[in-house]
């Protein structure tokens, strides 16, 4: 691939608030690219992942999906797992001190994640590496030397530590080692480029690239990528808020989640979690906004492309045959939880213990939108109703339980 369509392709879905710094890593980035084919090497590029849970999400994989571009055309990754940041935890997105986990904490969600990052990136052409090897054995000198090249102010006035201060909300101290932290992990590797989420830019662009040219590196090229949002489309991603897409599902899982999707989250979509180059984003996106495709039929394209990136492509078309079999065709799955009706229940009752809805409030909703149905049938709005039958208690679309007495 030539420079400009890997520099098109690798700056794909980044974002930095900034059109001017997009523009500078974007020169940057081109011109390490030349340089680097000049003396016959490959970039050294990585992501740090913080191992603070066990599970990931399609949110967290984004910048994974990065990292594999880089690997297709042929540069060198690394995974770094921060076994040590995670003992301070990262407060770039936080409006409240992260709970500081325990060593064995650590060690056991880093297995996890790896296990799971390996879905998107090759195995045997990834190095993993653990920052607590080189950050462990800093010196109180050391760190007084580092911390040396910043000041207060650049802490204290970005957002999320400003947001507390100004609500007399402790900012503690150690809070402020992150940033440090991660600056000298790009140091100490002598990356050409880290990739991150927006949310790291602080990290990544400011703290890095200071901490390096103060070390006498080249500074490293910042990749900050969107953040993307969850299954409504709009709030970012998180398991917490119930609009997360997990990866340690099943392909049917995955799809039918995608299929969920508002339609003017296609794009973005696209942009983060496919395979696609830049141009082939660029058509798929022409394609829906010119209406020469129909909105269904390109959340199916962009469905089967998405789980195939985790699952082997016959899962995938068995996601998809699930998909249309199950809603175009108006079939009830095969397959679904039972749910054991004993004494008397309200049809509120039922919905919360069958965890067909969120909360009772999701069950109102539900029920006044008439998305609630059993063999069917749409039950009453009254959320009171005593629930008396059995058959498939049906919630929106996608949601199905067993009811026997």
């Amino acid at each position: 691939m030539d420079i400009e369509l890997q520099v098109a392709t690798l700056m794909q879905g980044a974002e930095y608030g900034d059109k001017s710094l997009k523009q500078a890593m974007t020169n940057e980035l081109r011109e390490r690219l030349i340089l680097a084919e000049k003396e016959g090497r490959n970039l050294k590029v990585y992501c740090g992942y913080d191992p603070t849970k066990p599970d990931l999400h399609l949110g967290h994989t984004v910048t994974m999906r990065k990292l594999r571009q880089f690997q297709d055309l042929g540069h060198e990754v690394i995974f770094l797992i921060g076994n040590f940041t995670s003992l301070v935890g990262d407060p770039s997105d936080k409006d409240k001190l992260r709970p500081i986990l325990t060593p064995e904490q650590v060690e056991e969600n880093a297995q996890t994640y790896t296990e799971q990052a390996f879905r998107v990136l090759i195995k045997d052409k990834t190095t993993v590496l653990y920052n607590a090897e080189w950050l462990s054995k800093l010196t109180f000198a050391d760190l007084i030397n580092l911390a040396s090249n910043f000041t207060l102010q650049q802490f204290i006035t970005r957002d999320n530590f400003r947001k507390r201060w100004d609500n007399g909300d402790p900012v503690f101290l150690h809070e402020t080692f992150y940033a440090i932290m991660q600056a000298y992990d790009a140091y100490h590797m002598k990356a050409d480029v880290q990739v991150g989420g927006t949310d790291q830019l602080f990290n990544i662009v400011t703290a890095g690239r200071k901490l390096m040219t103060a070390l006498g590196e080249k500074p490293n090229i910042g990749i900050t990528m969107s953040i993307l949002p969850g299954t409504d489309g709009e709030i970012r991603m998180s398991k917490s808020m119930g609009n997360h897409i997990p990866i340690s599902t099943d392909g049917k899982d995955m799809y039918g989640k995608i299929m969920s999707l508002p339609d003017t989250a296609m794009p973005i979509y696209a942009k983060l979690c496919t395979r696609w180059t830049s141009d082939e984003v660029a058509q798929f996106e022409k394609e829906i906004s010119s209406e020469s495709i129909h909105p269904r039929d390109a959340k199916m394209k962009l469905a089967l492309e998405i789980v195939s990136v985790f699952y082997p492509e016959v899962e995938a078309i068995a996601g998809q045959e699930a998909f249309v079999s199950q809603f175009q065709k108006g079939k009830v799955p095969d397959d679904m939880p039972e749910f054991k009706l004993e004494g008397e229940k309200t049809i509120l009752d039922i919905l919360v213990d069958t965890e067909l809805v969120s909360s009772r409030s999701d069950g109102r909703r539900m029920l006044k939108q008439k998305a609630v149905k059993l063999d069917g049938e749409v039950l009453p709005e009254d959320p009171f109703v005593e629930f008396i039958g059995e058959g498939v208690l049906q919630v929106g679309k996608r949601r199905f339980v067993k009811i026997v007495k």
